[in-house]
């Protein structure tokens, strides 16, 4: 009986060994699947005479996307008007009425009507010719910047160009043309933060003598304990709101701007 079990264990022995054997050699044995063929690299554009693959061009757009808040910043009237919006907000002495997104918002749509023609030009003379395949990417660039940088320096000031062009080691610019990108921006920012804070200067003057007025008159009452702030705010508003404040600065802001 012993013996029999033996045999039978021997037996699944022998099978078990034949097929750990027999596997890898019909694994050799067998054909190999053929392979499936590798994408072709696909490369769209070209930085000078090297192809830009796919991926490249993808990560570039995407760190240009997440420049345009900068670009917004730096390279239209935004600044300017944000900046003014803001000095008029403290000048009333509302704190923070309006709130900073009613600010920003209205200095968005601003900003949109003021560089609206800026931006039909752009686009009728440098993308839509680009798109339809007449003109060539770098030409499509240049003609795209050119009423960017046109509206840019009807803004600038003389003295702000000639320092930043100091600072890069230039000296005078035979054309308009010949003036760095970078030389442009900083001279432009500079600028632009030189006529905010004018404005904003010119805007303080009524409320500062409303001012000045009810703490001369509390002062003269014996009132010295009392802020003068809380006393002079409803009638900085109310002089705001007879004088149709919003609309005569919104317009001021508009018509400041120097046309291309």
């Amino acid at each position: 009986m012993s013996g029999h079990r033996l045999s039978r264990l021997s037996c699944w022995q022998w099978l078990l060994l034949l097929a750990l054997v027999a596997f890898p050699v019909l694994a050799l044995a067998t054909p190999a699947a053929p392979q499936m063929p590798m994408l072709p690299d696909v490369n769209v554009g070209k930085i000078g005479s090297q192809p830009v693959s796919l991926p490249l061009q993808t990560l570039l757009l995407m760190t240009a996307i997440t420049l345009l808040p900068s670009m917004l910043l730096v390279l239209t009237a935004f600044t300017r008007i944000i900046i003014v919006l803001g000095l008029l907000r403290q000048a009333l002495g509302t704190g923070q009425t309006p709130s900073n997104q009613i600010l920003l918002g209205l200095a968005l749509f601003l900003t949109a009507m003021v560089m609206m023609p800026v931006w039909e030009k752009s686009w009728s003379t440098g993308m839509a010719p680009y798109l339809d395949g007449q003109i060539d990417f770098q030409t499509a660039w240049t003609l795209t910047t050119q009423p960017l940088r046109a509206f840019m320096l009807a803004q600038v000031r003389d003295t702000d160009l000639m320092t930043f062009a100091g600072l890069a080691g230039h000296g005078t610019y035979a054309s308009p043309d010949a003036i760095p990108f970078p030389v442009l921006v900083a001279s432009f920012v500079t600028s632009e933060l030189k006529t905010a804070f004018e404005i904003g200067f010119l805007i303080f003057i009524p409320f500062l003598i409303i001012d000045l007025v009810v703490a001369s008159v509390l002062m003269s009452m014996g009132m010295m304990m009392l802020s003068p702030m809380i006393i002079s705010a409803p009638f900085k508003i109310l002089l705001f709101v007879l004088v149709d404040g919003w609309v005569l600065v919104v317009g001021t802001l508009a018509a400041s701007f120097n046309a291309v």
